[in-house]
């Protein structure tokens, strides 16, 4: 009998670990909306299809951004399940060239999101592209997705990542997940406030940006997409990158649909 009960009790624990497992996707699409025809929206819905909840970066600002995204949960839901999307507001970057908007798309039978996600306000003038807040709950478990696409290297991301280490202060009450674009790698000595709080990052030496041209088979170039997670609160389960560029011809048409892989995590909450 005891041997039953046991067995019970294990059965019981793995469906409370699936329960409270979620699977994130991050991406910077690379001028999504403007750029992305019917096969190519196909080709990342059966990329991205098997994670809850997708964060992306640079939806272009104009109405075809939005329209994109919309498409492209269109192909997730034909695909199957019920797929629902938020699309910020435009960020308030100083030309409209440099304004974006972000996206969050996510499982409607896996999460539900808590209330309406919102950009940052009080470093929006100091942030050109402010990131992009989003509450979500799975199985009881509250926590909120900080979607960033950062500067370029040439224009000193960490002039703005160096924000950061107030936003935990300034929404204590949430645990805080950041990803996205950082433009910098985790080594770098900005996120070391953050790490002094406990955060750290699921991804430490993976590139994740896409040459030029691939050298000696090596097709990636920089250090740049990554998760920022608090490990008192969130269990990292796995991680990593999806190397998509590996199905298509040449990585010169690879790069039209994106020149940054796709980066993910699971989690237990």
């Amino acid at each position: 009998m005891k041997y039953i009960v046991f067995a019970l009790f294990c059965f019981y624990c793995l469906g409370v670990t699936a329960q409270t497992t979620v699977k994130i996707l991050s991406w910077n699409l690379k001028d999504f909306g403007r750029s992305k025809d019917g096969p190519e929206i196909n080709f990342i819905a059966n990329t991205v299809k098997a994670y809850d909840l997708i964060a992306i970066q640079e939806v272009v600002a104009g109405f075809s951004g939005s329209q994109a995204v919309a498409r492209l949960v269109d192909a997730l839901n034909r695909s199957g399940g019920k797929w629902d999307y938020a699309v910020s507001e435009i960020t308030s970057g100083s030309s409209l060239h440099k304004a974006e908007r972000y996206a969050f798309i996510w499982k409607a039978k896996k999460v539900t999101r808590v209330g309406r996600p919102w950009l940052e306000q009080k470093y929006g003038l100091l942030i050109e592209r402010e990131p992009f807040y989003g509450r979500f709950k799975i199985a009881g478990r509250t926590f909120t997705l900080v979607n960033f696409h950062a500067i370029p290297k040439s224009r000193q991301p960490e002039t703005e990542i160096k924000y950061f280490k107030f936003l935990p202060g300034s929404y204590p009450d949430d645990n805080l997940i950041f990803c996205g674009d950082f433009n910098v790698p985790a080594s770098h000595t900005v996120f070391n406030p953050l790490k002094k709080m406990g955060y750290t990052a699921m991804l430490k030496g993976q590139k994740t940006s896409l040459r030029q041209q691939c050298i000696n088979g090596d097709c990636l170039a920089s250090e740049f997409d990554n998760f920022y997670f608090n490990p008192s609160t969130i269990k990292l389960l796995s991680g990593g990158v999806i190397h998509f560029y590996r199905d298509f011809i040449d990585l010169k048409v690879a790069r039209k649909l994106s020149d940054h892989v796709p980066v993910f995590v699971v989690y237990e909450l």
